[in-house]
């Protein structure tokens, strides 16, 4: 039960730590909302106060971080890796943190950044560490969902990254319901709003997206929809519309794993549902703990 390992999945807004023992079996854990925006300055000193909770953790235990903190506008950037890299290999591309303590390992994991044939470029950061993780359970390849903020559609292919896309569907979702003409109505939510969603799914693929987020406000003042039902049918238009382009690929969904809080896996669950496509949950604690399993044992 002594501590061997320190991984901290720090994104945006939050952070996640967990304290792993050489079996990578966790030992404690600990959240808070210092992401990256609320340490810009201060990463170190973040980083300080998170150690100091957890004493029994000596010195020579390595600390490996994923998410931005590696971004430019984190802690240090990890620059980042092409689709030549194999997501077994991240361990062997580890950045090391400068201004880390003298005889302290500190290192960050870096990203992916991939180009599809027509030149077209995306980037994730965080994603490919749970990606790893569900390799190193046993998932394979296929297509990977991991909605969020800006949720990516990932496709695996001999253990590599071959297909990316980001949707910025959960920025958009906050941007709507707060600011703007469809914040005067998609305000508040039912708990029987499921109907709503699958409306909105439906007609995301009926109409431009512009036009059909108009349609929430329209649907609501013309008293064709409650206005608490306006949240959940805006969700199900944006969360369809990832569902919609992703069904112009030219091979057939016919499955995708999806890595992601229960909430946000129930809607992609009924979307992947609406559209005919078999869906495997994966928790996302679960991954991630393998993940670093894997990056601070990678001879196993």
């Amino acid at each position: 039960m002594t501590p061997a390992l320190i991984g901290i999945d720090w994104g945006t807004t939050h952070r996640r730590a967990y304290l792993l023992d050489a079996r990578g079996h966790l030992l404690a854990e600990a959240s808070d909302a210092q992401g990256m925006l609320a340490c810009q300055g201060r990463f170190r000193p973040a980083l300080d106060s998170l150690l100091q909770e957890w004493p029994e953790a000596g010195a020579d235990v390595p600390v490996l971080m994923s998410g931005m903190v590696g971004a430019a506008t984190g802690w240090q950037e990890a620059r980042y890796l092409d689709a030549g890299t194999p997501l077994v290999q991240l361990a062997q591309q580890l950045v090391a943190v400068r201004d880390a303590p003298p005889g302290r390992r500190w290192a960050i994991v870096p990203g992916y950044c991939i180009r599809d044939a027509g030149g077209r470029v995306d980037v994730m950061r965080g994603e490919e560490t749970q990606l790893l993780g569900a390799l190193t359970l046993g998932h394979g390849d296929g297509w990977y969902v991991l909605p969020g903020t800006h949720s990516k559609w990932v496709r695996v292919d001999g253990g590599r990254v071959s297909a990316l896309r980001t949707y910025m569907t959960g920025e958009l979702f906050a941007l709507l319901t707060q600011h703007g003409t469809l914040a005067s109505v998609a305000g508040g939510a039912a708990p029987d709003a499921l109907e709503a969603f699958a409306q909105g799914l439906t007609a995301a693929g009926g109409a431009a997206l512009s036009h059909a987020l108009f349609t929430c406000r329209a649907r609501v003042v013309s008293g064709d929809m409650p206005a608490l039902h306006a949240r959940s049918y805006l969700s199900g238009l944006l969360i369809g519309a990832e569902w919609c382009d992703a069904l112009r690929a030219p091979e057939p969904l016919r499955h995708v794993s999806l890595i992601g809080s229960a909430q946000l896996a129930n809607s992609y669950a009924v979307a992947a549902k609406h559209h005919g496509c078999d869906v495997t949950v994966l928790d996302p604690r679960e991954i991630y703990l393998a993940a670093l399993n894997a990056l601070g044992n990678p001879s196993r």
